[in-house]
């Protein structure tokens, strides 16, 4: 199977660029309050090499947003197909309703009602896949996969362990990805764990035998993969990690937090 380059990070690459990004609507207020920032995102990412790209929708949900969540979706997912261009994939960003890195606050199952009104409306929009991220809770990681694929639309499912492993073991995570492979998900992925620490979590989610991927974070500031450290060298740095990703069987790579068009550039230029 090709490899695909997957884009990089949309809020720290937001905020990178000035752009203050307060909760509980984080990344999505670009969306209103600085559509050209949050095109020249997307369209560096199409130059850099990507050929994915995931609309800023992880925020443009009834919790997260509140009142006008859906025109926001909408608009996410309008701003990425028009600055990409033609020939390339926009991927519907479903994230959990609470908190990502708190899965003790996760509503589990009873969730299910705002991840059917997400998968539709990613749906009706457009979107390519609907790309289920950074799910570290088993039971609403299952319920926004199912709603997904209710909607015909082909589903992504992306967990994390935290950035630093401290929510879960890899043999954790291959326990929830098992479960969402029994169900007919189309790949599986993991993503916003630090670069340095993600393999062991690829080895575990390759071994369940469905198409992988992967997009990790940059890590400390102190490993210089990115963050403030971003230069040529740094995603470089990343793309060697990246290696060992593709050598598990990730078919996937891309970039999460702290990333950027560079490290996305680096893995174009390493593997395509």
């Amino acid at each position: 199977m090709a490899l695909q380059i997957l884009d990089g990070a949309i809020g720290t690459e937001l905020a990178s660029r000035g752009l203050r990004l307060d909760a509980p609507q984080w990344s999505a207020r670009a969306i209103g309050e600085a559509p050209k920032v949050l095109t020249e995102v997307h369209a560096a990412y199409a130059e850099a090499g990507a050929t994915l790209h995931t609309a800023n929708t992880f925020r443009t949900q009834p919790r997260a947003f509140g009142d006008g969540w859906l025109d926001a979706l909408r608009d996410a997912v309008r701003i990425a197909r028009d600055a990409v261009g033609p020939g390339q994939a926009v991927l519907g960003s479903m994230a959990p309703v609470e908190d990502c890195y708190r899965p003790d606050s996760s509503p589990g199952k009873a969730a299910r009602a705002e991840h059917r009104q997400v998968a539709s409306a990613l749906a009706d929009a457009g979107c390519d896949v609907l790309l289920c991220e950074t799910f570290a809770h088993g039971d609403e990681a299952l319920v926004a996969v199912e709603e997904g694929m209710a909607t015909g639309v082909p589903v992504w499912l992306a967990l994390t362990a935290g950035p630093f492993g401290e929510l879960g073991t890899p043999e954790q995570l291959a326990r929830i990805g098992r479960d969402a492979v029994s169900v007919g998900i189309d790949r599986l992925l993991v993503n916003c764990i630090a670069a340095t620490r993600i393999a062991a979590y690829v080895d575990a989610i390759a071994r369940l035998g469905a198409p992988t991927g992967v997009y990790a974070n940059a890590g400390g500031e102190d490993e210089a993969l990115g963050w403030a450290a971003t230069s040529p060298r740094a995603a470089d740095a990343y793309a060697a990690l990246a290696e060992r990703w593709k050598e598990a069987g990730a078919s996937v790579i891309g970039g999460c937090c702290g990333t950027g068009p560079l490290h996305i550039q680096a893995l174009a230029d390493r593997f395509i």
